[in-house]
């Protein structure tokens, strides 16, 4: 198994495609990696729709701004988090709002579920990674949050049976490297980022 560090290291978002198509043995993988990430109390607030038609690419693009790879990629999966979630899980006699994200204003509640569906993508784009299959995570798209295209939203939420909790948080396209190369990550300094008990101080 490949070091852990240096798979994120090596990782890359890739956003020209071959037409290879990706084995669904790996499609299973890569969503099970999501399925098996870290969540508050086992809420898992999230749902993943596999997306492997064109015509639904096609739509998925126009509501990512006309994102070229949402289209040309092999197999998109879109990363839904689901707010309805927090009502069944166990935590409802729960009264502190850090503790119980339904008991927080609207717009807690959805950071709250958002920030839970981070996790499974990351997971996901990883477990891509180590199978050989490139990945790029698109959050410019219409919904509740940018509330851009609303008519194209409206159409993608039907076409995938999303009820009205159920918010399209990203999508991650999924495909094989038209022309691989290493990654050339430029990122900000340790220091820069880390620091030890606060701010400013070195670790």
């Amino acid at each position: 198994m490949a070091d852990l560090l240096e798979l994120i290291s090596s990782r890359k978002s890739v956003r020209k495609y071959t037409e290879e198509h990706i084995p669904d043995e790996d499609l299973r993988k890569i969503l099970e990696a999501g399925r098996l990430a870290p969540s508050w109390m086992n809420v898992q607030s999230w749902k993943f729709v596999l997306i492997k038609s064109q015509e639904h690419k096609d739509l998925l693009s126009e509501l990512s701004i006309g994102q070229q790879q949402v289209k040309t990629a092999d197999a998109l999966i879109v990363c839904v988090a689901d707010t309805s979630a927090w009502e069944s899980a166990g935590i409802s006699n729960m009264q502190n709002p850090a503790l119980n994200p339904a008991l927080q204003r609207k717009d807690g509640l959805l950071i709250r579920t958002m920030e839970q569906v981070i996790y499974p993508t990351a997971y996901m784009m990883l477990e891509a990674h180590s199978l050989g299959v490139s990945s790029c995570i698109i959050g410019a798209l219409g919904s509740e949050i940018t509330e851009i295209l609303p008519e194209v939203y409206a159409k993608v939420k039907q076409e995938l049976n999303l009820n009205d909790k159920q918010i399209i948080a990203g999508i991650i396209t999924l495909g094989y490297d038209a022309a691989p190369s290493p990654a050339n990550k430029v990122r900000k300094a340790f220091d820069d980022v880390v620091s030890l008990e606060k701010i400013g101080n070195k670790f």
